[in-house]
């Protein structure tokens, strides 16, 4: 993670979303801001865990192809 440049932006939530936000926070003993933070990089390392294991079936099973074209 970048640690040098950080952005901050503002998202439109429901009034059961940010009690629901907030419950969290409180529950975790973390600022709302940090909870969100949180949320935001777990959100981008599934989505990067989530193309590795799709290249990894993509490529096992085209293996043998692979292998011919060599």
């Amino acid at each position: 993670m970048d640690l040098a440049r950080r952005s901050k932006f503002s998202v439109e939530v429901t009034g059961t979303q940010e009690r629901q936000i907030a419950e969290e926070a409180k529950r975790l003993n973390v600022p709302v801001d940090e909870l969100a933070a949180a949320a935001v990089q777990d959100l981008l390392a599934q989505r990067d865990v989530d193309f590795r294991q799709a290249a990894a079936r993509v490529l096992e099973k085209n293996w043998e192809m692979y292998r011919r074209l060599a």
